[in-house]
Formats: C-alpha cells, structure tokens, sequence
C-alpha cells in the first residue's frame, strides 16, 4: 500500500487506486466517488464535443459562402440571353421579283344606272346634247387621266352607228308600247295567269322586269330586276309575259331611232 502511495498515479487525484483507499471504509454509492471515478469519461467526452463545436463554428461561414456562391454562379447562368446573330443569306437564292408595271391610264366613263319607272312619273331635266356626246358609258364612274392617249380601233366615217343602250330618263324620245299606257295594262291583264302556288299561299306584290327597246321597237334582254319574295312562279310569269309584248315605238335620240332600258313593274293582286 506504501508503494502506490508515493508513486506518481497517487498524486493523481482521480487514480482509481487513490480513490478505493479513500473511499474504504465510506459509502461507496456518494456521489464524490463516482464522480472522480468517471472524471477522464467526462473530460474526455467535453474535450471532443467542445473540439467539435469549434471546428463547426469555423465551418459554417465556409459552408454559406460556398452555398451562396454556388446560387449566384446558378443565377448568373440561368438570367444570360443569348443574342444569336440570324443565319447568313444563301448566295445561290435567286433575287427578288421585279415590281409590277405601272397600271395603264384610265379612261374617264361614267356609270350607266337603271331607273325604274312606277305608276307616278317623275319628271327629271336630261343632261345637254353636248355632256351625252362627249360621256362614255360604262359600268362604273371614275376619274380618267387627261394626260392618256385614246386610240381609235377604226377610222372615222361619216356616219357612226350609235349601239349604245341608253336610260329612260336620259333619252330624247321615250320609247311607248302601241296604244299607251293604258293598252298597256290590258295586254298584262289579259295575258298574265296568276301562279297556282302563289295564289293558295296569298302572296302577292310587285314584279319589276328590266328589258330593252331595240330600235326596232322589239323587245330584247329580258330579265329579273327584282322579284317578289317567296313568290318565284310570280317572277316566271312577269318574266313569260314581257317577251309575249308586241313590238314598241323605238326611243329617239338627235332624231334617230336608239336602244333604249326600260324596266317595268308588274302587279299580282288578288282579289
């Protein structure tokens, strides 16, 4: 017992063999003895979890910088647009197209309109001799360009045909049916058979059928100008009758027989 006493784990405070020759002849169970029993146990387990803090003390700002750094490198990455430069131009294309010509002068004309004649006359003033002589009839009005240079198809003669189509409202000398107006609406009274269909079902209305006087007098293009609605037997029957007419006195113009539209209204009433 003397050699452990002086040896130096004796100076140790917490040697084991120490701490029995203290605690010998006391109770064991205190907590003292256990405590200096377990004292490296505890030491040891502080030093490590206090080394272990430290390390991850230090660590952390590494860590966070690294993350942070990594996010940046992402975004800087992700946001950058890039600019692609369009491809290069194949030199074997062919060129373009040349423009279109210019488009040729227009010649001035004016519209040729229908007029529709109806039981109330109404009386308009016809544009001078000299405005007819100098208007080209056509489909549309437009401006003609003054500057275009009109060619003649044929050389001028003395006497000019004139095959135009002229309006009513625009000639010198009506064109009339033999009789008048009154012999007139006998001949569509008597000729006219009104339509089986149109006549069960109640319809009726005004038929205009549009036609011209040759000049002649005969009666030539007739057509539909405006038929009834849901009446189309009514339309036929306008239309059968008009080319039954006899022939008419020819519309005059500067003393001269000429072709002249006429469009008629035609009513189917019942009675």
């Amino acid at each position: 017992m003397s050699k452990g006493i002086f040896s130096q784990d004796w100076q140790n405070v917490v040697y084991d063999g120490r701490n029995d020759v203290v605690f010998e002849k006391l109770n064991k169970e205190y907590g003292a003895y256990e405590i200096r029993r377990d004292y490296s146990k505890f030491l040891t387990r502080a030093l490590i979890i206090s080394v272990s803090a430290v390390i991850l003390i230090v660590a952390i700002p590494l860590i966070i910088n690294l993350i942070g750094g990594s996010i940046e490198a992402n975004k800087i990455i992700t946001d950058t647009v890039v600019d692609l430069a369009p491809p290069p131009l194949d030199k074997n294309e062919p060129p373009p197209p040349p423009p279109p010509p210019p488009p040729p002068p227009v010649l001035e004309t004016v519209k040729f309109v229908s007029n529709i004649k109806v039981e109330d006359k109404v009386e308009e003033i016809p544009p001078p001799q000299e405005k007819l002589s100098e208007t080209h009839v056509a489909e549309d009005t437009h401006k003609g360009d003054p500057d275009a240079l009109v060619i003649a198809d044929a050389p001028k003669s003395d006497v000019i045909e004139d095959n135009n189509v002229y309006d009513l409202v625009a000639i010198q000398e009506q064109p009339g049916f033999p009789g008048g107006e009154g012999e007139l609406f006998n001949f569509l009274r008597k000729n006219i058979q009104y339509p089986q269909v149109e006549k069960e079902n109640g319809i009726q209305g005004k038929v205009f059928i549009t036609f011209v006087v040759d000049k002649d007098g005969s009666v030539t293009g007739v057509e539909l100008y405006k038929g009834l609605k849901g009446g189309p037997g009514c339309d036929k029957e306008a239309q059968r009758v008009v080319k039954l007419m006899p022939k008419w006195s020819p519309g005059k113009q500067n003393g001269k027989s000429v072709k002249v539209r006429y469009i008629l209204p035609i009513f189917f009433k019942l009675q």
